[in-house]
């Protein structure tokens, strides 16, 4: 069973059971927008499982969306109509909800909500070390672990540090960014 979104195909358990079917086997889905939400991925899927590997498909919730009834030419009109129109409809939802999503995200913000995990604290030895790494007293590697976290945390954090306290309180050197690696002889 199918547990991620049907945004797109590229889902492993989709592509997965998409290997094994053979020919006159059956594939059910419980409706149009669990196979898929991109009217032209649909209509491509759909195809590909029909015509090339010769499956039949019923869609639960659309009786009319069943491959193994209706094969002549009327029947397999009617399936394609409906198709169409429930892919269609599948991709506007998707819009649909993403626009919403856009919207409630920058709602959100503009009240003053914060998101991802809240930030570490700096290390009390932070600023010292800082101001060792802005004069070049010591590489940014050591800094990092001298403050116990990663070189990219401690260049991040710095940026910050930066932005956020005046020069004459950094009291530093101007940035090391930008010189190269430095190496000893």
């Amino acid at each position: 069973m199918d547990k991620q979104s049907g945004k797109d195909f590229n889902r492993p358990q989709y592509q997965r059971m998409v290997k094994k079917l053979k020919p006159d086997d059956l594939l059910c889905v419980k409706s149009i927008d669990r196979l898929g939400r991109n009217y032209e991925e649909i209509q491509k899927q759909w195809r590909f499982l029909t015509k090339e590997k010769k499956i039949d498909i019923v869609v639960l919730d659309m009786p009319l969306l069943d491959t193994r009834r209706g094969k002549d030419l009327v029947g397999t009109f009617l399936s394609d109509i409906v198709l169409q129109v429930l892919s269609f409809v599948a991709e506007n939802e998707r819009a649909t909800i993403r626009q919403r999503q856009a919207e409630g995200i920058a709602a959100a913000k503009a009240r003053g909500v914060r998101f991802g995990r809240p930030p570490q604290p700096l290390p009390e030895s932070f600023h010292g070390v800082y101001r060792q790494w802005k004069a070049g007293n010591v590489t940014g590697t050591a800094a990092a672990k001298e403050c116990g976290m990663p070189l990219s945390s401690f260049r991040y954090r710095a940026g910050i540090y930066e932005r956020s306290n005046p020069p004459e309180a950094r009291q530093g050197a101007p940035s090391p960014r930008g010189r190269g690696r430095q190496t000893t002889s």
